[in-house]
């Protein structure tokens, strides 16, 4: 008998995909996690039903989110990713060669534990000598830790549950407090054609607290959709005209280049309307 899994996160539509076997399953102190072997995607980590990431196509997210704000800031040392237990955002940030130190701040233990063991090409980098890894609630960290980190990384489940409190106005806030003077904060911030409503409201959050604010998309083949928008709110820079001078290139990136980086910011009309 065939397996399929069927992710039903939009309320009249669901990505369905056909599985070889279940590698793990388990309900761990904030959701039920489950990483699954699939036939067209490779292994997946799931989440309370939801895919997260797959090995086939993680590197478009995990680069975008990574190198955009990095690429922006001048000479990011210290990084701070809240959520990305599977460690895909370190994997890509420890890569620059400025960066110093990258804190990891997962509320979910199991996530990080099991990705290590199942999705290791994702995961390698969380035991880099560069990367502290904290298990606890992203939230409480960044109120205690002001003026800290260069860049802030906020690389969440969907807004809702336990990631519910990662979007939003006071949490943006208090990033902006634990930022450095000139520091840059993105977020994955979902589908404009499923979910408007949802990136209006968060990038419209984010518009109020930092000086410049910017949504670019990225094609995700895995999320509803297939593409997906990230906001970015900074003190100083502008992410869509970054300086490159002194920047290195990073050799085996298979999505991000410096054309794409500019490029990602051009949005189709209707994503436009929705922000004005």
């Amino acid at each position: 008998m065939d397996m399929w899994i069927s992710e039903a996160q939009i309320p009249n539509a669901a990505m369905t995909y056909k599985i070889k076997e279940t590698l793990v399953r388990r309900q761990t102190e904030f959701q039920d996690l489950a990483i699954v072997d699939s036939y067209e995607l490779g292994r997946m980590l799931v989440l309370d039903g939801i895919v997260q990431t797959t090995i086939k196509d993680e590197f478009v997210y995990h680069e975008m989110i990574s190198h955009i704000p990095l690429y922006t800031h001048s000479s990011p040392k210290k990084v701070l990713v809240v959520g990305g237990g599977d460690g895909g955002a370190i994997r890509e940030i420890l890569k620059h060669p400025t960066v110093e130190k990258a804190v990891l701040c997962e509320i979910d233990g199991a996530v990080i534990e099991e990705c290590k063991k199942h999705l290791k090409e994702i995961s390698c980098a969380l035991d880099d000598p560069r990367c502290e890894v904290f298990v606890g609630d992203g939230i409480k960290y960044v109120h205690e830790h002001k003026n800290e980190f260069d860049v802030i990384i906020v690389d969440s489940t969907d807004p809702f549950g336990a990631a519910e409190g990662l979007f939003g106005g006071s949490f943006y806030k208090e990033i902006y407090q634990c930022l450095t003077e000139d520091g840059i904060f993105i977020a994955q911030t979902e589908t404009p054609f499923y979910l408007p409503e949802v990136v209006k409201s968060v990038f419209n959050d984010a518009r109020d607290v930092f000086p410049v604010t910017k949504l670019f998309m990225a094609h995700i083949p895995t999320y509803p959709g297939g593409y997906w928008s990230f906001t970015v709110g900074s003190k100083k820079y502008d992410p869509e005209n970054p300086d490159f001078s002194g920047k290195v290139d990073i050799d085996g990136l298979k999505y991000y280049t410096k054309k794409i980086h500019s490029a990602a910011f051009t949005l189709p009309k209707y994503v436009e309307d929705l922000l004005k």
